[in-house]
């Protein structure tokens, strides 16, 4: 991957596209010098469906000329904008600075409405219809690709509506730092330390009598020794651990699909879950008012 960062490919970008201008410039110089020997009625000899002949008239001069100017400002353009690989340019321009600016200057015009709701506490935000009105803004275009519009989530999206958390309690703190600082979620492959592929799957039936999901009773009670294996994360009755972000297994919440097969593949191939971390996007107080909104997502009263 290293081959792709380099500074090799800044000079060969560079390159190519000061060569292409030189080369523009180059031809036509030359096609101005070059003669082309006409005939006596000034026609170049071509000839096309039959009586279609090619005459021998230079290009108009304002035509030249557009060309002359386009070279020109290419060359211009390239020392003043960052257009030769990496180099800069005299103004100092990048899309990312104009977006910086940008940024700035539209949060600026929304301060005094942060400023409001900023030295609330989030429950008492969530009563606040101004305050849920933006918040909803701010979760349409932050969190609804993910989570959903309506957000309830979908396979490997957690719903933000029910009472269902799995690195913490749900509380405002816990939703604060989810939001600002991001979270992952890993479930490593355990088919290994569980054993064979029949061990698998009778773990898989142990798993959904946990929550009363139907199951093959049978291979539950065979799968029932192995869940030792599960234990260190999902607790030994199953009901999961905030501290490692493992789900509750005796409930009817399934992050990544329902069933023996979603399970057994749950064990065999293990999750690597990740959200964002948002702070790089959104200001403290924009992420206060949105903590409140997802928090009045799974306590509307």
């Amino acid at each position: 991957m290293s081959d792709f960062t380099s500074d090799f490919w800044h000079l060969y970008v560079a390159g190519i596209t000061f060569i292409s201008i030189l080369a523009c410039a180059f031809f036509l110089w030359a096609s101005g010098k070059t003669k082309v020997v006409a005939a006596a009625d000034n026609t170049t000899g071509h000839v096309w469906d039959g009586d279609l002949r090619e005459m021998n008239n230079p290009l108009p001069r304002w035509w030249v000329y557009l060309f002359i100017i386009t070279v020109v400002f290419a060359l211009v353009y390239g020392a003043m904008y960052p257009m030769f690989g990496k180099v800069q340019g005299q103004l100092g321009w990048s899309s990312h600075g104009q977006w910086a600016a940008e940024r700035a200057k539209a949060l600026s015009a929304v301060e005094p409405l942060y400023a409001k709701f900023q030295g609330m506490d989030p429950k008492d935000l969530a009563k606040d219809q101004q305050a849920m009105a933006v918040g909803e803004r701010l979760y349409m275009n932050y969190c609804a690709q993910c989570h959903g519009s309506d957000a309830r989530g979908s396979k490997g999206f957690p719903n933000l509506t029910d009472a269902d958390w799995l690195g913490g309690d749900g509380q405002p703190a816990y939703i604060h730092q989810t939001i600002a600082q991001g979270r992952q979620g890993i479930m490593p492959p355990m088919a290994a330390a569980v054993g064979t592929a029949e061990d698998v799957r009778n773990l898989a039936h142990y798993v959904l009598s946990l929550s009363g999901s139907p199951h093959d009773s049978v291979r539950a009670t065979q799968g029932a020794a192995k869940f030792a294996a599960c234990a260190a994360c999902h607790g030994a009755d199953g009901k999961g651990m905030h501290a490692t972000g493992a789900p509750n297994l005796t409930d009817q919440v399934w992050l990544h699909g329902w069933g023996e097969e979603a399970i057994v593949r749950a064990i065999e191939k293990g999750f690597n879950n990740v959200m964002p971390a948002q702070n790089a996007l959104l200001t403290d107080a924009q992420i206060h008012v949105l903590t409140a909104y997802v928090w009045k997502l799974s306590n509307p009263n």
